[in-house]
């Protein structure tokens, strides 16, 4: 049952940052954005947000300092996109590209070098108890910050009225004008808010998952698993975490059966979590295909299998708003 506890753990702790940054793309895609910046923009969150704990001492102010990293890359694409009309997925693959080679060039004097980290919250009562102990009680911050973040983010989204302006934006940008909403402002202030989600995510990898800065870190190709969750988890917060603590199950579990099959190369289980990913990306979407539509609709009881999972997107989605329309 310990064994059962130390696992899990490590599972809340390596989804953190993976759901952080779900929930920024989730934020963002909501109001009608696609931010294909976010695997560049996690990269060089995670090296300013090291540098800045090295250079004052405080991994606080290095998690801060992520997040306005995150926001600054997403207020880059949201104003080339939103305001002056230029696409958003050529400027945000352009991002991506300019982060990732930006951190590695900026970082370099700070790579293998030792620095802060976020430590360990002990949360009082749960001594007592050693499996929740274990589970929760002697945890990095960033996982009772992502646990929170996902109740807060879903509760902002469908339970208030600005988390209701927000959906409003991103499935019809025309009407929510009709309505005086500002769509552009909307649009950009959830580019900013999920950036710095994403930010946080980058600082969780260099502060907390794995401290320290160097090349490779160990969160490359983290910010395209991200956005492939996001589809996942049909642009819901919490599908969409559901979606960042499987794929890091897929990552924990790899590491353990290294120890069980060692005659199996090590790279095997590094990689194995990727097409997993892609497999159950494949057969969430299954139902969607036309011809497997027909067979349910011909065979009724297949559709017991197929779940109930609605994974539809936000009907602006990828479309720029008119900017003579207004703010």
């Amino acid at each position: 049952m310990q064994e059962f506890a130390l696992i899990m753990a490590g599972i809340l702790l390596a989804g953190a940052p993976l759901v952080l940054a779900t929930l920024g793309e989730t934020i963002t895609e909501k109001a009608g954005v696609i931010n294909l910046s976010l695997d560049g923009t996690i990269i060089l969150s995670a090296m300013a947000s090291f540098a800045l704990a090295s250079i004052t001492g405080n991994a606080w102010i290095g998690a801060l300092g992520g997040m306005a990293v995150g926001a600054l890359v997403a207020s880059v694409l949201g104003l080339t996109n939103i305001y002056l009309g230029q696409s958003q997925l050529a400027v945000g693959f352009i991002l991506t590209l300019l982060t990732r080679d930006l951190a590695y060039f900026l970082g370099h004097s700070y790579s293998r070098q030792p620095g802060p980290s976020l430590g360990y919250w002990g949360i009082p009562g749960l001594s007592d108890t050693p499996l929740l102990d274990l589970l929760l009680g002697r945890q990095s911050p960033m996982v009772s910050i992502s646990l929170a973040a996902i109740a807060l983010c879903w509760w902002w989204m469908y339970k208030t009225s600005a988390g209701m302006r927000l959906r409003a934006v991103g499935e019809s940008p025309r009407a929510a004008f009709g309505r005086g909403i500002r769509v552009r402002l909307s649009r950009l202030m959830a580019c900013l808010v999920g950036g710095a989600l994403v930010g946080l995510a980058g600082a969780a990898y260099s502060l907390a998952v794995k401290p320290g800065w160097g090349r490779p870190q160990g969160c490359e190709g983290a910010g395209w698993i991200a956005l492939a969750i996001v589809i996942f988890g049909g642009w819901h917060p919490v599908r969409a975490a559901i979606g960042a603590y499987f794929f890091a199950a897929l990552q924990v579990s790899g590491i353990y059966l290294q120890d069980i099959f060692p005659s199996i190369p090590a790279q095997v289980f590094q990689v194995a979590p990727f097409p997993m990913m892609i497999l159950t990306l494949l057969a969430v979407n299954l139902g969607r295909i036309g011809f497997v539509q027909d067979m349910m609709r011909r065979y009724p009881f297949l559709g017991r299998f197929s779940g109930s999972w609605p994974i539809t997107a936000p009907a602006a989605l990828g479309q720029d708003f008119d900017p003579k329309k207004g703010l």
